[in-house]
């Protein structure tokens, strides 16, 4: 199987199936994909999405960016679902250089998890009780995509070897994405020489610093999101082969 679907205008759209969880299954594929904006979607891109028979979309993203940029064009059928978890938004073109880069994100990520609880929670019932295939996105479908892609790796028994494995596949997409910012901000300079990236050690961070003060990524979605076993039940019995 593939992981990443291609398309001309998103550089970030790939499978969540095929990796191991601890009881020895593996995640179905093509049931549940993360992306970048499927606001870009149109054309022939558009037409390649529809072949996915795509249900559900998750846009993680502000209100005011999907105002700004566009959602995911309407579809037959289709359920939309916006729920915003970065509740502190902040400029990463702008990141000092100066700065530790992968613990600055690793603690904006850990701002999220706190501040999104709500969505976070409420993201894990749309992908345990979704009918069909599921998307969820964010801008570049790097940050906010990839702490919710941890989360339910986690949360289906996936170790963080291979957590830190799909997140660092952003990488691929890194210099497109930066050609896009410079193509969305051509008055502007980009200060922080890490934009885009997404090297495993910013994900790595952030699942120990969850398992520090909760004893594990599902201790922080027990304590935290009020996820309990029988949602953690729900999410397997879709996702997990077998």
């Amino acid at each position: 199987m593939e992981r990443h679907v291609t398309f001309d205008r998103l550089h970030n759209f790939r499978d969540l199936g095929g990796y191991r969880a601890d009881d020895g299954r593996t995640v179905r594929w093509g049931l549940v994909y993360r992306s970048d904006s499927l606001g870009k979607l149109t054309g022939t891109d558009l037409e390649r999405f529809r072949q996915l028979r795509v249900r559900t979309v998750i846009d993680l993203r502000y209100p005011w960016e999907i105002a700004a940029r566009g959602r995911v064009p309407d579809v037959d059928g289709l359920a939309w679902h916006n729920l915003s978890i970065e509740h502190r938004p902040y400029d990463q073109a702008t990141i000092d250089p100066a700065l530790d880069p992968w613990r600055y994100l690793a603690d904006r990520y850990a701002e999220v998890a706190a501040d999104g609880a709500r969505e976070l929670r409420r993201a894990l019932e749309v992908i345990a009780g979704a009918d069909g295939p599921l998307v969820f996105h964010c801008a570049s479908g790097k940050d906010r995509t990839g702490l919710l892609a941890a989360l339910l790796l986690a949360l289906l028994g996936v170790d963080d070897d291979q957590i830190a494995e799909d997140f660092a596949l952003t990488e691929l997409a890194t210099e497109r994405l930066v050609a896009d910012w410079h193509a969305l901000h051509p008055d502007r300079t980009l200060v922080w020489p890490g934009y885009g990236r997404a090297p495993e050690e910013i994900i790595r961070l952030v699942l120990a610093d969850l398992a520090a003060a909760h004893g594990s990524v599902r201790g922080y979605a027990a304590d935290r999101l009020g996820v309990d076993d029988d949602l953690v039940g729900q999410l397997r019995d879709r996702l997990l082969d077998g």
